[in-house]
């Protein structure tokens, strides 16, 4: 039985000329010129030009009754374009195939929109999108994903990893971010908790001996949604025992400049620079700085303690406060419109507002420099900033001034916003390359006000810097950890860390968390049990996929590299998940809805 297609529509070339082809595919456009019909089919390759002649009656009425979308099987013969009706852009821009028997295999009801339409709705996206999915970008788009995966899986393989499912229905630990509960029907009133990460099943592998560990997985997380997240997301899981931080390191950022290499054919820099978590915050405000943008805070929280300007005065003097200086060159061409839109823009980020100067002529000193606040700020204050900064003429210094975490967020937001910039990019200050980076030396615990208690950076299985476990009781503000993230453009692609695999070190972070030795045995009894078992160092890392493509797509959002994702709202707009369930469905799991009357749907 001959097959119902021999080659696909992109892939028909100059080299098939003269012979016959059966293709197939989906009706991308049709022309009718009256004596000619021509129909642009269109699958997974790409696009190939059919021209129906009217001398071949009965293919030509087929022809005729084509719409857009309709799947056609189309039997033809191999033929050079000639001069201006080349298409140049197309891989199969220099044959048509005269069409000889055209076949609908389905017809299509009329599209909600054009697929070559570039200006649709997410909504109507996500609403149609086995549609969407049609379009040549989104093809791209997942292919480069497979891609990705194959290269990831080639590498891995030849190290010696082995691909380990873990479980989709496991226990609800904190790890973080909320858990998605999933009721037992057979165990009435417990719950499973969907996997935030396979995190405690990795190590539990390398307690098993199986000490060169992957998988590509799923993870769920219940937390308010952007551009960067979903409810499901896709991780590179890695474990592995017996290899120190920077073994790990060089590992596995040695596998993502294949992966950029093999897919995109780009080369990232050998080796990637390494920058601790300290510099970044007090350099960038950021611990996944945005490299190629060439601006840097000062900072001046010790030069302002004594001003007038209680702005500046009242943080640098509050524990906790900050205040820095971010020196913009050429900055004081910038329209007051502009300079007015970026004191909004950080107010998002709960900054009061946004502080700055201008200088115009620096030789003048106090003269020279034009800003509401100058007149506030003593000499040697004044004197400090210009020079710590290292402002020139023509320059702009934008302050940040609040709790170190406002500061933080808001200027090194703004540092990211002017860079990109059509402004930045005319002075200089964007280098569009790709830059990664690796940031180190995290602190093992933050600090949060409202619950008086450490949480874990990272989390609560992260090992701490070689000398710092005594500190883990005593001082866990002053405890470093063992963890590294890689940063990319000002995305964190991955993290990871060399976890704690003596019981004892395990049970005095619990105790630094206030986690009682009955709660870590009810909550983590299961891993604490196993590493008495002669569990061996290890350490690992996991990569956001959906991320890793979405920047090697150049896309918007990690929506435009999944097939089928969710709305802001974690909705999914194509099958109207989720949805209400029926009463039987409810009393079966032993769950009676509060506040509603149920509804049998």
């Amino acid at each position: 039985m001959s097959s119902m297609r021999t080659n696909y529509c992109g892939l028909v070339t100059e080299e098939l000329l003269g012979q016959t082809v059966s293709l197939c595919g989906w009706v991308h456009r049709r022309r009718d010129h009256g004596s000619l019909i021509f129909i642009d089919l269109r699958d997974r390759e790409g696009l190939v030009q059919v021209v129906c002649n009217p001398e071949q009656a009965e293919m030509f009425k087929v022809a005729e009754a084509v719409r857009n979308e309709y799947c056609l099987r189309v039997t033809g013969v191999v033929t050079a374009r000639i001069g201006n009706t080349v298409n140049n852009n197309l891989k199969s821009g220099k044959i048509e195939i005269v069409a000889s028997a055209v076949d609908v295999l389905n017809a299509s009801v009329p599209v909600p929109f054009q697929l070559d339409d570039d200006n649709l709705s997410e909504t109507t996206r996500l609403t149609h999108r086995v549609l969407d999915l049609r379009r040549p970008q989104m093809q791209n788009n997942l292919r480069l994903r497979y891609k990705v995966t194959m290269e990831v899986r080639k590498y891995l393989d030849n190290l010696g990893f082995i691909d380990i499912e873990t479980p989709m229905l496991t226990k609800s630990t904190p790890e973080g971010a909320r858990d998605y509960l999933v009721p037992s029907r057979v165990n009435a009133g417990n719950f499973f908790a969907l996997p935030q990460s396979p995190q405690l099943f990795k190590q539990l592998l390398m307690v098993a001996n199986f000490d060169r560990y992957y998988q590509i997985t799923k993870c769920f997380r219940d937390e308010d949604l952007r551009a960067d997240r979903q409810p499901e997301f896709t991780q590179i899981d890695c474990e592995t025992s017996f290899l120190t931080e920077q073994e790990i390191r060089d590992l596995f950022e040695d596998m993502i400049r294949i992966v950029f290499k093999n897919t995109l054919d780009i080369d990232l820099p050998n080796p990637f620079p390494v920058m601790d978590f300290a510099t970044a915050m007090g350099m960038y405000g950021s611990d996944k700085p945005d490299m190629r943008v060439k601006l840097e805070f000062t900072d001046l929280t010790d030069d302002v303690k004594d001003v007038e300007f209680k702005v500046f005065a009242a943080p640098a003097n509050m524990v906790g406060g900050r205040i820095v200086g971010l020196r913009v060159p050429q900055g004081a061409s910038m329209p007051r419109s502009e300079i007015d839109a970026y004191d909004q823009f950080v107010r998002i980020y709960g900054a009061k507002g946004l502080a700055y100067i201008k200088v115009n002529e620096k030789a003048k000193g106090r003269e020279g420099l034009q800003s509401p606040i100058v007149k506030s700020l003593h000499d040697t204050a004044l004197a400090a900033i210009l020079e710590k900064t290292g402002a020139q003429d023509g320059d702009l210094i934008f302050f940040g001034a609040d709790k170190a975490k406002v500061v933080n967020d808001a200027i090194g937001a703004l540092r990211v916003k002017i860079g990109h910039s059509d402004f930045g990019k005319k002075a200089g200050l964007f280098d569009d390359v790709w830059k990664p980076l690796w940031v180190v030396d995290f602190p093992m615990f933050d600090y949060d006000e409202e619950s008086d208690r450490w949480t874990a950076t990272h989390h609560p299985f992260t090992a701490p810097k070689d000398g710092h476990e005594d500190m883990l009781e005593t001082n866990p503000g002053a405890c470093i950890a063992k963890a590294y993230d890689m940063v990319l453009n000002g995305w964190e692609l991955g993290g990871g860390s060399i976890r704690i695999h003596r019981e004892e070190v395990q049970s005095k972070v619990f105790r630094a968390l206030k986690i009682d030795a009955e709660e870590a045995q009810l909550k983590f009894g299961f891993l604490l049990d196993a590493l008495q078992y002669g569990a061996p160092p290890h350490g690992g890392l996991a990569f956001g996929l959906d991320r890793i493509v979405t920047m090697m797509t150049g896309s918007d959002s990690i929506r435009d590299v999944i097939a089928f994702p969710k709305t802001q709202r974690a909705q999914c707009l194509l099958t109207n998940a989720p949805s209400e369930v029926d009463e039987k469905q409810l009393r079966e799991l032993h769950i009676r809805l509060r506040n509603a009357e149920p509804k049998i749907v």
